[in-house]
């Protein structure tokens, strides 16, 4: 009966993710009025739209639950953070401001396939398939490359104020790290908690089965609005 009453509610939250994984790039209508509107430096604001849109990204937020799944020591979390957080905050920032256009559902399509990686790498799939295993920090590296770029073609789709631009895109990526922090606060502490039952270990595999369905879901749901686009 503990172990129902331990594993059913992450499942449920499993399970959620899964179903609204395919809308993690959604922005509210105030959202869009605001960018839309805004003329001149809007740090504060920016920032906080850059901390809500990451808290709500569940895309990203489903990468990194991957990434520190199985990560135990501190110091480890932190550079493979650390990792990502450079390769997002590079590309958002170098797509906006450099003006790189790239196909928001292609590239939200490449981020569905890096949350599949993820959980195909836990499963130590590429060991079995392959017998060998990937450099694990250039991959995270990599794929928030790819993310950051999602980031951009969000921002974007809003015709900007020059003006203050460079400003409230360090708002932005600023607002990003902090809601990235507080969410994997959260993440981090359901997974310590989780991690002092042995049904961590015994449905470790499932939860990281259902990670490589939503990173599908999101996939196939990105290559569908492409074609139909």
């Amino acid at each position: 009966m503990k172990l129902v009453n331990i594993t059913k509610p992450v499942l449920l939250l499993l399970c959620y993710l899964l179903s609204v994984a395919a809308f993690a790039h959604g922005v509210d209508e105030e959202t869009q009025s605001f960018l839309s509107a805004n003329k001149g430096v809007a740090f504060g604001p920016f920032l906080y739209i850059g901390a809500k849109h990451m808290i709500t990204g569940y895309d990203h937020l489903l990468f990194l639950v991957g990434v520190i799944f199985f990560l135990y020591r501190t110091k480890e979390i932190i550079t493979y953070v650390t990792y990502f957080t450079i390769g997002h905050s590079a590309t958002l920032l170098l797509g906006v401001m450099a003006d790189i256009n790239v196909n928001v559902y292609i590239i939200d399509a490449i981020i569905g396939l890096s949350i599949v990686y993820k959980g195909f790498d836990n499963l130590g799939g590429f060991k079995k398939i392959l017998g060998t295993q990937p450099n694990t920090k250039a991959a995270v590296l990599i794929f928030g490359l790819f993310h950051g770029f999602g980031l951009a073609t969000k921002l974007q789709e809003f015709e900007f104020d020059k003006e203050g631009l460079f400003t409230n895109l360090l708002g932005f990526n600023l607002g990003v790290e902090i809601g990235q922090f507080l969410a994997l606060g959260l993440v981090l502490l359901v997974l310590r908690f989780w991690r002092q039952f042995p049904s961590y270990f015994k449905f470790s595999k499932i939860t990281n089965v259902l990670l490589m369905a939503a990173g599908f879901v999101l996939f196939a749901y990105q290559l569908t609005g492409y074609f139909i686009a």
